[in-house]
């Protein structure tokens, strides 16, 4: 398959960006990311944006998205906005370190970068570069397997800026630190962020990751994220996604997960013109936990595509995954899961699922979990399953006087809340609880109707139904 000329008219424009601004820009950075950069935007010209021929991209056409004329700033003008005009993080009881980007840049007030009491750094990756190489030379795109596609790569060689948070040895974070990246802007914007995170040794953190965009115009954010969690640390991580119909993403995640620590991830996408979601996770000790979840609400023409690759490298070391979604209208999904067990890594023990509702026969889903195992003493399983909403349940549910529409959004919503019940923060989970039953209740029946009556419990009705049944 052919590249189409506006795919390798943007790919030119990038190099030429880069090529412009390397030493007027990037010179103050650290050696290494500087070598990190050119070594990056080599992989992209050699490469270039990934075709539908490639087997991980197969299930996802870039061709239409990658012909708009984008436009990336090297240079920050984002200077002085106030984000409370733009927008408002509605999650009540929800008390968080709030860091924001905006356009790609961060816009924390004056202070780029801030050290806590307990030696918790955090702040612009582009300023922690002068006042942390240190730590940036140690950890700055030192991902196993992340110069392996050309996204990444691109970011690598054109990131303009990003989030830094550095959790140093035995320090437990209390608040949980929320990253906002918001688009607002009237050109239509190409974003590259580069978040790095870096958790000591029995350390822990909540970090709660949200993409959002306040017009309609066509943005495209190809950000990535590097997160190192050492010995004993454990990390909650989730990843919340609610975006124009117009806009694109793709999110690159990696996780470098040391002996005996924890990683929670969980992904949930609600809306979205095309999201990718990549995410890396290599067990690098014994005994190492990740647990990857995911949700993914799509309708209209809406496209989202899962890639999850977790590298068992060590013995004793457990993951468990699931992600489900529901797909309506014209929709489509994709979930690719690779589970990857070494020849040393034994006792391991891997599980992953993918589950699919479709509420059309026009809507689609391309699932295909793997597992690829070179030990023999494991523990592994892997499943897949595509349907529509079980006519018993629907019967069992008409039957106690629920109306046809609202039976359905119980259904959904049941089927949804597997993995929302995962979320651990109370007042999260609520507003994510509040935010599916919008998102499925604004499709499928007005609000006088229904019987999840989001935010509002004084008026919340409640059905002694037997869940057991459905």
């Amino acid at each position: 398959m052919k590249k189409h000329p506006e795919q390798i008219s943007l790919e030119n424009k990038l190099i030429d960006l880069f090529e412009a601004n390397k030493d007027a820009i990037f010179s103050d950075e650290p050696q290494s990311v500087r070598n990190s950069r050119m070594g990056a935007i080599e992989q992209f010209k050699n490469n270039g944006f990934p075709l539908v021929t490639q087997e991980l991209w197969r299930g996802t056409d870039l061709s239409k998205i990658l012909s708009n004329d984008y436009h990336q700033f090297l240079t920050q003008d984002e200077e002085g906005v106030d984000l409370s005009k733009l927008f408002v993080c509605e999650v009540h009881n929800f008390d968080t370190e709030i860091l924001s980007l905006l356009n790609g840049w961060f816009v924390n007030g004056s202070k780029k970068i801030k050290t806590l009491p307990n030696g918790v750094v955090m702040g612009s990756i582009a300023e922690a570069m002068k006042t942390h190489p240190e730590i940036i030379e140690k950890y700055y795109n030192q991902s196993e397997r992340i110069g392996e596609q050309s996204f990444t790569s691109l970011n690598s060689a054109l990131a303009q800026d990003g989030v830094f948070i550095y959790v140093p040895d035995n320090v437990q974070v209390d608040k949980a630190i929320q990253m906002i990246s918001i688009i607002n802007h009237d050109e239509n914007l190409l974003v590259q962020n580069k978040n790095l995170v870096i958790l000591g040794k029995n350390s822990s953190l909540t970090l709660v990751h949200c993409d959002d965009s306040t017009n309609k115009r066509a943005s495209f954010n190809n950000s990535v994220t590097e997160v190192f969690v050492d010995e004993n640390a454990r990390l909650d991580h989730y990843k919340l996604q609610n975006l124009n119909n117009n806009s694109s993403l793709i999110n690159s995640t990696y996780f470098s997960v040391a002996g005996n620590a924890n990683v929670s991830t969980n992904a949930i996408s609600l809306n979205g013109g095309l999201i990718r979601n990549n995410v890396y996770v290599a067990l690098n000790g014994e005994g190492a936990n990740a647990d990857v979840y995911g949700v993914y609400l799509m309708d209209k023409r809406q496209h989202i595509d899962n890639y999850v690759f977790i590298d068992h490298k060590m013995p004793n070391c457990t993951s468990n995954e699931l992600f489900k979604g529901i797909l309506d209208e014209e929709a489509k999904g994709v979930f690719n899961g690779h589970i990857l067990v070494h020849k040393d890594a034994q006792k391991t023990n891997a599980f992953q699922n993918n589950k699919n509702i479709l509420l059309t026969d026009t809507a689609s889903i391309d699932t295909k979990p793997f597992l690829e195992i070179y030990a023999d003493d494991v523990k592994c399983s892997h499943g897949a399953t595509v349907g529509q909403l079980d006519n018993d349940a629907m019967f069992y549910l008409r039957t106690r006087g629920i109306s046809e529409n609202n039976a359905r959004m119980l259904l959904m919503y049941a089927f949804a809340a597997e993995v929302i019940n995962k979320i651990s923060i109370e007042a999260l989970q609520s507003r994510i609880d509040d935010m599916v039953k919008k998102r499925l209740r604004g499709e499928l029946s007005i609000c006088e109707t229904c019987v999840l009556h989001c935010g509002s419990p004084e008026n919340e009705i409640h059905f002694d139904i037997d869940m057991s049944k459905i």
